[in-house]
């Protein structure tokens, strides 16, 4: 039976760690504050920001949220960034994705300053990441790697597998896996064969966004499996991208949904908001 690499012990280790820090941080008059812009009324996102907002008072960390109507026009979106960008309290700045299709995410993320892209989107922070210099990481791949360091999961020379190539978890996560010197194979919606390539990985990263798409027969004996995904069923219970409780006797560590990555996201993010507060 796989040991659970369990995302709110983990987490909460990492927020009272950063809860020290920012304690001793505002001795020295640095007071950590994030900017979140939800743009629209996604019941999702409402949900994310408030686990967000609840993170921040844990830690210390000021919070204030700008809630944008869902017909405002590009121009106002970055300039409210701009805003914020030039506002000295303000330490880093989020904006709360999906935001509506008339505006463009990539433009949005690119006004952000790369030293207040606390989500780690900027295209600046992305190249900073390919090419290994120090940079804000994505918040979820960054989550990940934190659980390899905590559990002593070994990952030079293993064999990964990332299922899903979006710009959010699995472009990043690539990168992350192969600073630790991982031979990492990406699989997406074009790729063939995906259950021969995921039973000769050591461990599975399933970003791909369907229920239980990771079944017992696609993984081998041992291999570590992490959960990325959230889906809510027709009867509201949350699984993720995995058969977890079939793959669970399989392998040798894997995570829950809900309770594994989730909140190592948002721990990941108050600890990129303390690390912009020293820049």
């Amino acid at each position: 039976m796989a040991v659970i690499l369990d995302g709110k012990v983990l987490a909460k280790k990492v927020k009272d760690n950063l809860k020290i820090e920012v304690d001793n941080l505002k001795k020295n008059s640095i007071y950590p504050k994030l900017a979140v812009i939800m743009v629209g009324n996604n019941p999702a996102s409402s949900v994310y920001v408030k686990n967000k907002s609840k993170a921040c008072k844990y830690v210390g960390i000021e919070f204030e949220e700008f809630l944008l109507d869902e017909k405002i026009e590009e121009k106002e979106l970055l300039d409210l960034i701009e805003k914020l960008n030039l506002d000295n309290t303000i330490t880093g700045i989020l904006l709360q994705a999906p935001i509506p299709k008339h505006l463009d995410i990539n433009k949005a993320f690119e006004k952000i300053s790369p030293n207040k892209d606390v989500d780690g989107f900027n295209p600046i922070n992305v190249g900073k990441l390919s090419i290994g210099l120090d940079t804000f990481v994505s918040c979820t791949p960054y989550g990940i790697m934190k659980f390899f360091e905590e559990y002593k999961i070994d990952l030079q020379g293993k064999n990964v597998v990332v299922l899903g190539r979006s710009n959010i978890v699995g472009k990043p996560m690539v990168q992350c896996l192969l600073s630790k010197n991982a031979t990492v194979t990406i699989c997406h919606s074009k790729t063939q064969n995906i259950g021969e390539i995921t039973k000769k990985a050591d461990v599975i990263v399933a970003a791909i966004g369907k229920p239980k798409f990771l079944t017992k027969d696609m993984v081998k004996d041992g291999a570590v499996i992490i959960d990325v995904g959230i889906n809510r069923l027709e009867d509201g219970s949350l699984v993720g991208d995995t058969d977890f409780e079939k793959i669970a006797s399989k392998a040798s560590f894997i995570t829950p949904v809900p309770g594994g990555v989730g909140p190592m996201t948002i721990a990941c993010l108050m600890e990129n908001i303390v690390k912009a507060s020293k820049i």
